[in-house]
Parts: structure tokens; sequence; C-alpha cells
């Protein structure tokens, strides 16, 4: 079993710009012994950390952490888009073993047509061409966006950040079709992936019956061969424990086969990230 997405991070090293450094849960250092546990209680033996800070240095602290972490198998890091001189730390990173892909932290930029410069196409043409992985970070507002990249670079492997976090603290009709409309665009029109992840937290108070029909909606687009679980740890626990998230995602594909279950919580994610 397979943890697709979860972080370890140390504030004092100064560039979680995001970050707010007084928060009780977020704001502290979480490293793999503090993960180890929970993963040893939910019998899940590999994970893929992912970037959190914006800068190439994050990235080389998280593969250093891969490197003395046998649970860690990959690491999605970071290069700087608009500049085009960070190929060379795209093509140096992609030789190490567990690099496996970059993410932009799309969700914070203020312009949410940043990723349709032409000054940053580039970036997402050496992804293609060193055949890395691409992790979409974004919210519903960010959706067709998304689907004009993915459709402009059918080659590229992508996976969709926590289901695009869908606002389900605002859930209405409206907010929900919008989200799922722009969700089937990408699932029908492109090759991406999309990880079951980051749901508990676009939710207040969240319970089985508010998250369900993201799940089921999710499910229903993509397939079990196409999404992964994460748990996004520990951002997780400003709304539920690991084991919690855990249980409630098993909740909500329990009427799925076996053969499916062990794709969403594993097998995807190792063929994806090519674990």
């Amino acid at each position: 079993m397979i943890d697709a997405h979860q972080h370890y991070w140390h504030p004092d090293r100064g560039d979680y710009d995001w970050m707010p450094l007084d928060h009780p849960i977020l704001g502290r250092p979480y490293h793999p012994a503090d993960l180890v546990p929970m993963l040893k209680a939910q019998g899940i033996e590999r994970t893929v950390l992912v970037q959190a800070a914006a800068t190439v240095e994050e990235t080389e602290y998280l593969l250093g952490i891969a490197d003395a972490t046998p649970s860690v198998a990959g690491v999605v890091g970071w290069i700087d888009f608009e500049d085009p001189s960070h190929h060379r730390h795209l093509a140096r990173l992609a030789k190490h073993p567990k690099f496996k892909g970059v993410r932009p932290m799309i969700q914070d930029i203020p312009d949410d047509d940043w990723m349709l410069r032409d000054t940053i196409q580039w970036a997402f043409q050496a992804v293609v061409d060193i055949d890395l992985t691409f992790d979409a970070l974004g919210f519903p507002r960010h959706l067709a966006n998304f689907h004009t990249i993915l459709t402009r670079y059918p080659k590229m492997r992508v996976v969709i950040d926590h289901c695009m976090k869908p606002q389900i603290r605002d859930h209405g009709p409206e907010t929900f079709a919008h989200w799922a409309d722009g969700m089937r665009r990408l699932a029908k029109d492109t090759s991406a992936f999309c990880k079951l992840s980051g749901i508990v937290t676009e939710s207040d108070g969240w319970n089985l019956d508010k998250l369900r029909p993201y799940a089921e909606r999710v499910l229903q687009l993509f397939g079990p061969q196409r999404i992964m679980w994460g748990s996004d740890w520990p951002v997780c626990q400003l709304e539920a424990c690991y084991d919690d998230w855990r249980g409630a995602a098993e909740a909500l594909t329990s009427n799925l086969i076996e053969a499916d279950r062990g794709a969403i919580f594993g097998g995807t994610a190792q063929s994806f990230y090519r674990l």
C-alpha cells in the first residue's frame, strides 16, 4: 500500500511562504519519525513525498530525506517555471532515482492565467521531454486553464492533486456542477490521473455524507485505475487525523471490488510514478 501524497517540512528553513509560522498544526517541523507510527498502523509501506516550498533548495532537502528514508519511494519537487535556466536543475534532479516530477504551486499564484503564459511553456515541454510527472495543484477556478494545458501537452504525465480542491465548505448545486463539469472534461479529454486526497480540508466539519458526492463523482469519471489515495499529511490534520482520513477513504470506496481498491490504495501510484 502506498500513500501517494504526504509532506515533511521544517519551518525554520525559511522558504514556506504560505505557512503561518504561529499555527499550532502547520507551523512546526514534521519528519519521518512523526509519520512512521501511522504508516505502520495502516500497513502502508511506501509514500510519495511532495514539495511544500517554491524553491529548488527544498526539493534537494526532500531528496536528502528520501535518501535516508526507505519508506519514501518518490519525491515530487519544484523548479522555477519563470526561469528557463532552471532547465538545468530539472535535468540534474531527474538523475536522482527517487525524483519523479514537479509541482508548481499554482493555487498560490495571484494570476489565474499564469499557466497560459508563453514564457513558461518551455517548462511543460521539458517535463514531457525528460519524461517526468506533473502534479496539477489548483482550485476549481483553474479547471478551464488546466484543460487547455493538458490538451496542449497530451504526452505529459499528469495527476490532479486533491481532486482540484472542490470547495465542499461552500457546497451548493452551482459550485458542485462547475467543479464536476470541469473534472468531467479533464477525465474525458486528457489522460490525467487524480488523487483522492485533500478533500477533508476543503470541508468544515467533514463527514462521509459531505465527502461522498465528490468521491463518487471522481470514481465515476476517472475510474480506479486513474485514481490514487493520498493522505496530504500533515495538512489533513487541520480537519482529520491520518487514521480518520484513511478510514473515510476506505469507507468511500468500500463498494468496489478488491482489485479496484488495490489500485486506489497502491497500484495506481506505483504505475503512475514508476515507483
